[in-house]
């Protein structure tokens, strides 16, 4: 498994190492490591190159050459283990480190194994941060979003949406979109999930029409809470026209009049508030009496009252 390059370069590693010898002066495990691997016995050259740490060789190419051995056995906690260890003394086998971790989530990604993957991958990032190779970025954020780490996955759905540029698939965005969704971020998710709606057909809109209705409302309020009310009711406006959820209508309703009262369009505000009774799935929830005392206090209530503070 060991490729050409790292052959040659154990082959004039063991010509200079040998030339340090004397002709009477037993072989190190180094060397005997060196020379397993040469010829491709990589089980010998792991047991040489441990022993040679155990006897206290611990510098940097020591242990770069048993990082090195583990990931020809593919087993990258141990490689990235004594990576780690090499670079803490020798940084120049940082690219070496992130090359072979590279190699491992590879073969990772080859087998479907995205935990492996992930893992070759983070340990590489350890090595240099900000690494995403962009083949690698879908199955990663698929691997983060199924086990619920949503942050960690959407820079991987950003690298993946990037490069497939017009041939996005559909899917990804709505995944982006949900992961953006769950970290609270509605203003990026509504981006991906109204990009998503428009490359599917009607009938299969439910859900993300949903989506965009929850997600909207969400952001109405946090808009409305700066005092950013006409921002808010454009994010309202799309609830109530997607009519979805349908559980939060007669909210959308009611935030509605909230808003266009704070923007001193007191009829317009009183047509919401009334709206909320007839959109309410139970009729007589608190928020339609809320809503009628609201226009209550819009109709019968002047700017001239000292209990009247809204811009009406």
């Amino acid at each position: 498994m060991i490729g050409a390059f790292f052959r040659v370069i154990i082959v004039l590693s063991l010509l200079i190492f040998t030339a340090c010898f004397s002709n009477g002066e037993e072989e190190s495990s180094v060397l005997r490591g060196d020379e397993a691997a040469a010829r491709g016995d990589i089980d010998a050259a792991l047991a040489e190159y441990s022993l040679a740490v155990r006897q206290g060789s611990g510098d940097a190419s020591t242990l770069a050459r048993v990082a090195h051995t583990y990931v020809e056995m593919g087993r990258i906690d141990e490689a990235g283990e004594f990576y780690r260890k090499a670079v803490e003394q020798d940084d120049s086998y940082t690219d070496q480190a992130v090359s072979d971790m590279i190699i491992l989530a590879r073969a990772s990604q080859g087998r479907d194994d995205f935990f492996g993957l992930a893992s070759a991958m983070e340990t590489a990032m350890s090595f240099r941060a900000g690494i995403i190779i962009q083949d690698m970025g879908l199955p990663l954020a698929r691997h983060y979003f199924r086990a619920g780490e949503y942050a960690t996955a959407l820079p991987y759905y950003q690298s993946a949406i990037s490069g497939m540029g017009e041939d996005t698939i559909p899917e990804v965005l709505f995944e982006a979109a949900s992961a953006y969704d769950e970290v609270d971020g509605c203003r990026r998710a509504l981006l991906y999930y109204e990009q998503y709606r428009r490359m599917i057909h009607r009938w299969r809109r439910g859900e993300v029409d949903w989506k965009i209705g929850s997600c909207s409302l969400r952001l109405a309020k946090e808009l409305r809470m700066a005092n950013k009310d006409e921002e808010a009711l454009l994010h309202i406006e799309r609830t109530i026209a997607l009519g979805e959820p349908r559980s939060l209508q007669a909210v959308a309703y009611f935030e509605m009049g909230e808003s266009l009262s704070d923007l001193g369009r007191c009829e317009d505000a009183m047509d919401a508030f009334l709206q909320v009774q007839r959109v309410d799935q139970t009729g007589s929830s608190p928020l339609v009496e809320r809503a009628q005392w609201r226009y209550d206090e819009l109709r019968f209530v002047g700017p001239s009252s000292a209990n009247f503070s809204m811009a009406c």
